[in-house]
């Protein structure tokens, strides 16, 4: 079946990206958080098959000086078919023109990210949440 790519979130089912990003496995990410990350978005692509979301990603961006890559998802029916490579390419392209584009990767995807160019940052740091689970789920280290 054809693939149909969108680049607004005017249409999009809240409630179908929601159970998306649960499927890919991404989290629990509830629908009116969805809304709000996409809408505040500069870059964002939802791909269809048929009436049926498979994958989506967005780049929060400030349209000069910085583009950060995140919430990159696709259906474990639609993963490892170069779908994910597609939305990262897309989102890395149009973010071109900015000084740094940035992301974060779940740990051990890394070598995915290097193909399209990304390098490790040594001084990159981050407050989450709930910084102990991060730091047992591997994306922060304390030392």
């Amino acid at each position: 079946m054809t693939l149909e790519w969108k680049y607004n979130d005017d249409s999009v089912d809240w409630n179908e990206l929601s159970a998306l990003y649960r499927a890919a496995p991404l989290g629990d990410k509830q629908p009116m958080h969805l809304q709000k990350v996409f809408a505040n978005s500069m870059f964002k692509c939802f791909v269809y098959e048929g009436s049926k979301l498979v994958a989506a990603g967005r780049a929060l961006a400030d349209g000069a000086d910085c583009s950060y890559i995140c919430d990159i998802a696709a259906l474990p029916s639609h993963q490892g078919t170069g779908l994910g490579k597609q939305v990262v390419a897309h989102l890395v392209e149009v973010s071109r023109g900015h000084k740094k584009i940035i992301l974060y990767a779940v740990p051990g995807k890394e070598p995915f990210y290097r193909k399209f160019g990304f390098l490790r940052m040594k001084t990159a740091m981050a407050i989450f949440e709930n910084q102990q689970q991060q730091v047992e789920r591997g994306y922060l280290s304390e030392a």
